[in-house]
């Protein structure tokens, strides 16, 4: 008798603390995970190794890199030559839409996830958005994830021919807090995992920028110093 086999998702990993507890998530729910690392041109690509330890540490299908240069458009401190804020307060992170968005960046993401969704044959994505935390970016929004599946339906082969997508968001209304919390129920290795924006050239975090704050915020708030400022002691 054939061992049944666990459905194939995709997971969209940048090495970061809330896409690695996204990963652990969707293999508790019974996937075989294949990660997909975005190279989009981004200053502070330390984060690129960082999705490669994650990866190994929690287990997946196979974990592919893509490079999309989003830096050739620029318009992000992520990606462009721009300052990226320090010291702000969290009503000032939260009033506008910060230079750190990078434009179209989910978009492109996630267009790319679907893609090698539809070659794998897997119908689920796992994308760790948060509009909790979320920095004011507009594609981290519950209407911008709804509108994306939309999307996905009407532009696939799989979609038209009645094998819809799900895109799945399961940090969208969960404090950092409680992502770090469900991580760390799930065993994920967060010494592994990389959030600033603007790293020193051995990869040390700003502990400044928005990114930082929040989650030394998020750890402190559970008793906990953050476990990747260790190496760097």
């Amino acid at each position: 008798m054939p061992i049944p086999t666990k459905p194939k998702c995709v997971v969209l990993l940048s090495g970061g603390l809330d896409s690695a507890t996204c990963l652990a998530i969707a293999k508790s729910l019974g996937f075989e995970p294949y990660a997909i690392t975005v190279m989009y041109g981004q200053r502070h690509r330390v984060e690129i190794g960082a999705a490669k330890a994650v990866a190994n540490q929690i287990g997946v299908g196979e974990h592919k890199f893509v490079s999309v240069d989003l830096g050739q458009i620029g318009g992000s401190a992520l990606t462009d030559d721009i300052d990226v804020p320090k010291d702000r307060d969290e009503s000032t992170m939260v009033s506008n839409i910060p230079v750190t968005y990078v434009p179209a960046r989910n978009t492109v993401m996630l267009a790319i996830a679907l893609g090698y969704a539809e070659v794998l044959g897997a119908q689920d994505i796992f994308v760790g958005v948060n509009a909790v935390d979320y920095s004011g970016y507009p594609d981290c929004r519950p209407e911008f994830i709804q509108a994306f599946e939309k999307l996905a339906n009407l532009a696939t082969k799989a979609g038209v021919e009645g094998n819809p997508y799900r895109i799945h968001v399961p940090l969208i209304q969960l404090t950092k807090t409680e992502i770090i919390q469900r991580g760390m129920d799930l065993g994920v290795d967060y010494a592994l995992t990389h959030s600033c924006y603007d790293p020193d050239p051995s990869g040390k975090p700003c502990g400044r920028c928005d990114s930082c704050q929040i989650r030394n915020k998020a750890f402190e708030a559970l008793g906990r110093t953050d476990p990747s400022l260790a190496a760097f002691h």
